[in-house]
């Protein structure tokens, strides 16, 4: 979402560097275009007026033009003044001290609510607690079939409203269900216009006082760009908002939304969604937004995603047959799969720092490249899969043609495999103990 922003500000950047010292107008022609570079990124015009001027006063102190290194400490000053502008510290979300937590999704038609409490719930579950979920959109009926079907998905209990059941009442009935299940925590999806209007903001209203949720987060579409913040700013006028969830921020959209929602309402934007999957959802953290925007990358999140997704147990038996050199194709898959459950691989690479922006944009990374693999490798023979060895011209035919691929393919996956082994030999003969050292487990 941020490439164009991150490319402007890269290039700022590096004339910047480029100069052994700083003059004034050196920084002042250059956070002109940072300016420009946040406008064109739509981020309010506000906001970018404000966040410039609070870079500048410092970026004109001593603190840059008595540095050795200039070109770095502007860098480092605009990471933090972005950070404070999107919030300084990530907010967690609240829960009542008593009782079952009721958190309220409000928000316009469309702006991802239904699929965000399924998030939520995937969230919140994954973190220990017993999320309920509870439709209170009785204008669709597909909006209370959308929810049923994916509580039933993941396993998570659905209250059973029905479109003759009162807002308010659905509500109340699901607490009293939420204590019975054993549930701690109910995510409230209320209905949602094409528009803002009176009708949907009174039954907003209603079972706000009526319910008295924990939190009452705003579900805004970051592709509607400062439409997003200007509603946001709307909803918290007649429900004070605890906090805001950015949908679509893997999308194309420029981003602006996120980069002002707190600066223009006062209120933390607490996730963001960046992907169609009920995994994808993100605790949205200032700090290591404002990295990935100038490039630093975002190594907090890769390390949690690689935590989330590596069973400790299999990495340490993995670690055993890498020494005794049994790594087979089946291992082989396994860690395939692993990586896939981290998410997108250009998103992962992105979070690394040094990865070069412009490399990776022109980098082709199909993901469905991991789909053949696996279909590759379960059209092998158990002894193929352990002696890749044996695959000689017939059987990779025979394996091609079961997996629906080429015998090129074939022959691509035998040859990254191998590639693997020899690499995992090299960490045999004294790397694997420093390899180690360095994972998160």
């Amino acid at each position: 979402m941020f490439d164009n922003l991150s490319d402007r500000l890269d290039s700022v950047f590096k004339k910047l560097k480029g100069h052994g010292t700083l003059t004034e107008n050196n920084i002042e022609d250059g956070l002109k275009q940072v300016r420009l570079a946040l406008l064109e990124a739509d981020v309010n015009y506000k906001v970018a007026k404000n966040v410039i001027s609070d870079i500048k006063a410092r970026a004109l102190g001593q603190e840059v033009m008595q540095s050795l290194t200039p070109g770095q400490q502007v860098i480092k000053i605009v990471n933090e003044e972005f950070t404070k502008m999107m919030g300084s510290t990530h907010q967690e979300l609240n829960f009542s001290a008593t009782g079952a937590t009721a958190i309220m999704l409000v928000g316009l038609q469309g702006s991802g609510k239904t699929t965000t409490a399924g998030k939520l719930a995937h969230f919140l579950r994954k973190n220990g607690r017993k999320p309920y979920l509870v439709p209170v959109d009785v204008y669709r009926p597909a909006a209370i079939d959308q929810l049923t079907k994916l509580g039933k998905q993941m396993d998570v209990p659905v209250f059973a409203s029905t479109t003759d059941m009162k807002p308010l009442k659905i509500c109340q009935e699901a607490k009293l269900a939420a204590r019975d299940l054993g549930c701690d925590t109910l995510l409230i999806d209320t209905a949602g216009r094409l528009h803002l209007d009176d009708a949907l903001m009174a039954e907003l209203e209603a079972i706000k006082t009526g319910i008295n949720p924990a939190e009452t987060l705003l579900v805004a579409d970051a592709m509607t760009g400062q439409d997003a913040v200007n509603i946001a700013g709307e909803f918290d006028k007649r429900l004070d908002i605890s906090g805001f969830v950015l949908t679509k921020m893997d999308g194309d959209a420029r981003g602006g939304a996120a980069l002002s929602i707190k600066a223009v309402t006062g209120k933390p934007l607490k996730f963001i969604g960046v992907g169609e999957k009920t995994t994808a959802l993100e605790p949205f953290h200032p700090d290591r937004m404002a990295s990935r925007i100038l490039g630093m990358g975002d190594t907090l999140s890769f390390i949690e995603k690689a935590v989330e997704a590596v069973d400790r147990k299999e990495a340490q038996d993995l670690e055993k047959k890498f020494r005794k050199n049994q790594f087979t194709l089946d291992d082989f898959k396994n860690q395939m799969q692993q990586v896939r459950n981290m998410g997108s691989i250009k998103d992962l690479l992105g979070m690394l720092p040094g990865v070069n922006k412009k490399m990776l944009k022109d980098l082709n990374i199909n993901d469905k490249e991991f789909t053949k693999i696996e279909a590759i490798i379960n059209s092998m023979t158990p002894e193929e899969r352990a002696k890749h060895a044996i695959i000689k011209a017939s059987r990779k035919k025979r394996i091609a043609l079961g997996s629906g691929t080429s015998v090129q393919d074939v022959n691509k996956l035998l040859k990254s495999y191998t590639q693997s082994m020899k690499m995992m030999k090299k960490f045999n003969k004294g790397g694997m103990k420093n390899l180690r050292g360095m994972l998160p487990f």
